[in-house]
């Protein structure tokens, strides 16, 4: 008897793709580490009674949307909610924490991972300070009606997230005081063209814009973050503006009182258990280590798939389409559908989809990340938060002959906490990549458990008893 196909990951992507595999007859198992199905776009509220009107119509119609087609098939899902996967095999199993906070051996002939993305850490002074946080976890916060910022918010990064989170705080009855957007507004306006491939996302955009100006948040292009100042929490950031390089000027930096301060510079596609699974990865020109996907969103490994953020910033809209574009691919090979009816169907989520990736294309150009940024850390700056290494330790092992981060690994012990390298080594590439000039400089593979595991997975049931 064959195994259900399995997904990892109940974001937008995961969702659609189960979606797709039940309306052809296939049930499923769907495995999140969360404790409600939608992912950080649409997982909504974690409390009864709270309203999201502050995020928007169109956000609440969309999130909705999605929950109600996914519940028409959930009959048909095994979905296993606060399941942690920490490692796998490509070729047969997972091995996932599950909410009895057990590992448990999760078999498999097909799977799907869409592990979605994770924050890019950027490294300054005082990035570590309590009230310095960043932008996607204070977006979530406020998407599950949680808790607003303390005090008056500063925001500063580059990208559309930027005006989207300050008019979200605003309506939610936060302090904006202000949002910093390194790239040049010269620099934007020449992507356009790219953007209006995606008409009511490029409105959506203005509509954002004017709402800051109608209510007196000031957005200044051309500016980023210099450093953050404090005793015990956050009292104050710096900001300066930027040159094309991203290199802050000094001389016309401001000081900021403030309390709270959202940094968001983008995200890295969650490749950790793709890595540990072995599967081929190359090399974006944004600097990050990103899987191998074929136009079926098929992985190094054919009966692995690989959807949404996994593969690379597109968005929850391009998530979904590339879910079920994975469906397609294992409804194909399973035999649940013919050929001619997979790539019938995948034409027409492939139409869709090009729309997006050309939008993206423009986002992706303004929001480009400048080399001038890598010289922000002072040389006491911490660098790799879980062992405590510094920027001066970094610039050490470079001066001593380091070309690759796994040598830099070895000699800062970066990349050797917890989080395996989710906060560092983004950083330390970047380092790494000026320094030698060149594009590859390795990585390091993560090791297994992904996460770290809580005593009572290793009891036994005698032990219980």
């Amino acid at each position: 008897m064959s195994l259900r196909p399995v997904i990892v990951g109940g974001g937008p992507a995961g969702m659609a793709a189960a979606i797709e595999l039940v309306k052809h007859g296939l049930p499923c198992t769907l495995l999140d580490e969360a404790s409600r199905l939608g992912g950080v776009v649409y997982r909504g509220p974690l409390r009864q009674g709270v309203t999201l009107d502050y995020l928007g119509e169109r956000y609440r119609d969309a999130m909705h949307a999605l929950h109600a087609e996914f519940a028409e098939v959930a009959h048909a899902v095994d979905v296993k909610l606060n399941s942690r996967v920490v490692g796998g095999e490509a070729g047969q199993w997972l091995y996932a924490l599950n909410a009895e906070e057990k590992v448990e051996k999760i078999d498999f002939e097909h799977l799907l991972l869409s592990a979605g993305c994770h924050e890019r850490s950027v490294p300054f002074p005082g990035w570590t300070l309590p009230g310095v946080i960043m932008l996607g976890g204070l977006q979530l916060q406020i998407k599950s009606g949680v808790v607003k910022p303390l005090g008056r918010t500063t925001i500063v990064g580059t990208g559309p997230l930027l005006p989207l989170v300050a008019c979200q705080l605003h309506r939610a009855g936060a302090a904006v005081q202000g949002v910093y957007e390194a790239c040049s507004f010269s620099r934007m306006a020449k992507e356009t063209l790219a953007m209006l491939n995606k008409p009511q996302l490029f409105l959506d955009g203005l509509s954002m814009l004017a709402y800051l100006k109608l209510h007196g948040i000031p957005l200044h292009y051309g500016w980023g973050v210099v450093e953050a100042c404090g005793q015990q929490e956050l009292q104050q950031v710096t900001v300066a503006p930027y040159d094309d390089n991203w290199t802050p000027d000094l001389n016309q930096a401001v000081n900021l009182a403030t309390e709270t301060l959202a940094v968001g510079y983008g995200f890295i596609p969650r490749t950790q258990l793709t890595q540990q699974m072995g599967l081929r990865h190359a090399y974006d020109s944004d600097g990050f280590l990103k899987p191998e996907i074929n136009d079926w969103q098929q992985s190094s490994e054919s009966h692995i798939h690989l959807a949404g953020d996994i593969g690379g910033l597109r968005g929850g809209e391009a998530a979904m389409l590339s879910g079920r574009i994975a469906a397609q691919s294992i409804l194909k090979q399973r035999g649940a559908i013919s050929a001619e009816l997979a790539e019938k169907n995948r034409q027409r989520y492939l139409t869709e989809l090009k729309a997006i990736l050309r939008f993206r294309v423009g986002i992706d150009s303004f929001t480009q990340r400048g080399s001038g940024q890598l010289s922000l850390p002072r040389e006491d700056t911490v660098i790799c938060r879980c062992e405590n290494a510094l920027r001066k330790d970094i610039d050490t092992a470079l001066e001593q002959g380091v070309q690759d981060l796994i040598s830099l690994k070895m000699r800062t012990r970066v990349s050797m906490g917890d989080c395996q390298g989710k906060m560092c080594v983004g950083y330390c590439s970047d380092r790494l990549r000026e320094h030698t000039g060149k594009a590859d400089v390795g990585w390091i593979r993560p090791r297994f458990p992904l996460d770290p595991l809580p005593f009572s997975a290793f009891q036994t049931e005698t032990e219980e008893a």
